[in-house]
């Protein structure tokens, strides 16, 4: 920066010494403007030691000039090599056993719903038993206590989509020691009207009837998108879920993360009082870290580290889940699955998780989403978060 200021000075005093020459020279300082610098038919012009110090000034002007912009391009290329806004953590520190995934519509599902959706060619592969036990093996094989079954979207007059009663039970049967806790709400002012009291009525009459239909669930998650922060509907709905809801059934949030500048939408960020109003409203938070635009890999690291300590430290002591993402939307600008993935949501995790001792409200990690999650993506989650030592007898 020095330098740079001196070049400016050099080439700044250059001008200043050509003009004064003007003003002081008379016409032979104007004949001297009009010749070429140096020696013409045997003599020198007047002024031609002027004009031959101020190009060799600003030669020089310029050339440090560009000295330092070079340093200081390679000075900030350096310490992007050298910033580790992550943290590859292989020793399962961090893992609580206590983690989370959501699930596709199809495990719980009603009939209609394949129907509608041309999906009836995957009867078996939610409801053979032996598909069942297959996943119940891989979530205990990957600590996973919380599965967020997807139950969206609701209807305009607040009713829930259709389950298979059979299926609810024969999946619960599978599930023993799992927490099945349903996600539930939709696409806001579609299919979640949440500015409407009768709505909001209806809707919580269905959540009191699925889990008086099914009493080993384990509660609910809503997730409402996009929420703008503030809003007091589902402040509103919070308040009414929880009075319907028997104890000890959780009333669950699909959080959104703190505001970044690099991100700047009030409708996908929460700030610290708000998030604060949702915590201090529900039983646990599964916080969606994630489709936040990001196109550098080390930006989005540093990202999830600074959540995962604001987050924790917001959440009113409920515990809480963060969301990390595994899938692979293309072609939006809200998501880069080549940013936005596994490997870096974790680095930003550990580093987050690593700056102090980790708070007593922090549960594990949730992966959006089962369906999407790859055979090689579920490898670098048992081999840089899960704790895979034998567990002690």
């Amino acid at each position: 920066m020095n330098r740079s200021r001196e070049g400016s000075a050099g080439l700044r005093h250059g001008v200043f010494r050509t003009a004064g020459s003007r003003r002081a020279g008379g016409r032979r300082s104007i004949i001297s403007m009009n010749r070429p610098c140096g020696r013409h038919s045997g003599r020198r012009w007047p002024g031609s030691r002027d004009c031959m110090s101020n190009s060799r000034g600003n030669k020089h002007s310029v050339v440090r000039i560009a000295t330092a912009v070079g340093c200081l391009i390679l000075a900030s290329f350096a310490g992007y090599l050298l910033w580790s806004p992550g943290l590859d953590i292989r020793d399962g520190r961090h893992d609580r056993g206590r983690n989370g995934l959501w699930l596709s519509h199809g495990w719980l599902g009603g009939d209609d719903w394949f129907i509608r959706n041309g999906k009836t060619n995957e009867f078996i592969r939610y409801r053979d038993p032996v598909r069942v036990g297959e996943l119940a093996d891989k979530l205990r094989r990957h600590h996973i206590t919380d599965i967020f079954p997807h139950l969206c979207p609701a209807q305009p007059d607040g009713t829930l989509p259709t389950v298979n009663a059979a299926q609810v039970e024969r999946f619960l049967d599978a599930m023993a020691g799992i927490r099945v806790i349903p996600w539930i709400g939709g696409p806001n002012g579609r299919a979640a009207l949440l500015h409407r009291p009768e709505w909001r009525a209806a809707f919580c009459g269905n959540v009191r009837s699925l889990i008086a239909s099914h009493p080993r669930l384990a509660g609910v998650q809503i997730n409402i998108e996009p929420l703008t922060c503030g809003d007091t509907n589902l402040l509103k709905l919070l308040e009414e879920l929880r009075a319907v809801l028997p104890n000890p059934k959780l009333l669950s949030v699909a959080a959104y993360p703190p505001p970044t500048w690099w991100h700047p939408y009030e409708d996908v960020h929460w700030d610290e009082p708000y998030f604060r109003q949702v915590a201090r409203r529900s039983d646990h938070l599964a916080v969606m870290m994630y489709d936040a635009a990001q196109h550098n890999p080390k930006a989005y690291q540093s990202l999830m580290a600074s959540w995962t300590r604001e987050i924790l430290d917001w959440s009113d002591g409920k515990s809480v889940l963060l969301g990390v993402p595994t899938y692979h939307d293309v072609g939006v600008g809200y998501h880069d699955p080549k940013v936005e993935n596994l490997t870096n949501a974790l680095l930003g995790v550990h580093r987050g998780l690593s700056r102090q001792p980790p708070a007593t409200n922090y549960q594990g990690v949730a992966i959006y989403c089962d369906w999407e999650t790859s055979a090689g993506e579920w490898a670098h989650f048992r081999d840089h978060f899960l704790d895979q030592r034998p567990a002690k007898k």
